[in-house]
């Protein structure tokens, strides 16, 4: 699959039904979000992996609600950094940009594999890093479902999700977030 296809195909959908997930596959996508740019290539992005059904009923503790959807999820991502992995200059802290870069290709890598990899803001970070073992230093940024999209919507989702999971949420117009300057 070519780039601009799978830029296009993502979609951050809710419907999920079970996909195999195998440790090949886990270190496909690591392999893939480890050649992502960093700072002076410090990759400061760490992951854990999840997909034991024990572990992963765990995890669904600490989910906010709303985001029972994501209990149809197979695998869940833990995305944690810290702000000493990476470059801080002139007061900027690149942790967070640069492993966001990481997330990004592992998303468009679970895509090419007809996938869906959606990141999640709602959950309880400290819970996340107790079960998951994370260090109390760790900043949890982010915990990515990944699944294979559902041909129709699952019953874990809210009426407001159900009616957006047909039809990609409005991007901006180019012309509202680009400013060219020649």
């Amino acid at each position: 699959m070519d780039v601009h296809v799978a830029i296009q195909r993502r979609r951050a959908y809710r419907s999920l039904e079970p996909v195999e997930i195998t440790t090949d596959l886990v270190h496909d996508l690591a392999t893939c979000s480890s050649l992502a740019p960093s700072c002076f290539n410090k990759q400061p992005w760490r992951y854990v992996f999840v997909f034991g059904s024990n572990r992963l009923a765990e995890l669904h503790d600490a989910l906010s609600k709303g985001n029972e959807w994501c209990r149809d999820a197979s695998l869940i991502v833990a995305v944690y950094s810290r702000h000493d992995y990476d470059c801080e200059i002139t007061g900027r802290e690149y942790y967070l940009f640069d492993t966001g870069l990481s997330v990004g290709l592992m998303i468009m890598r679970a895509t090419e594999l007809g996938l869906v990899a959606h990141p999640i803001a709602g959950f309880d970070e400290e819970a996340v890093k107790k079960i998951l073992a994370i260090p109390d230093e760790m900043k949890v940024i982010t915990l990515v479902m990944v699944g294979r999209h559902a041909a129709s919507p699952t019953p874990n989702l809210s009426q407001k999700q159900t009616e957006t999971e047909g039809r990609r949420p409005e991007r901006l117009p180019v012309d509202e977030f680009v400013r060219i300057v020649s």
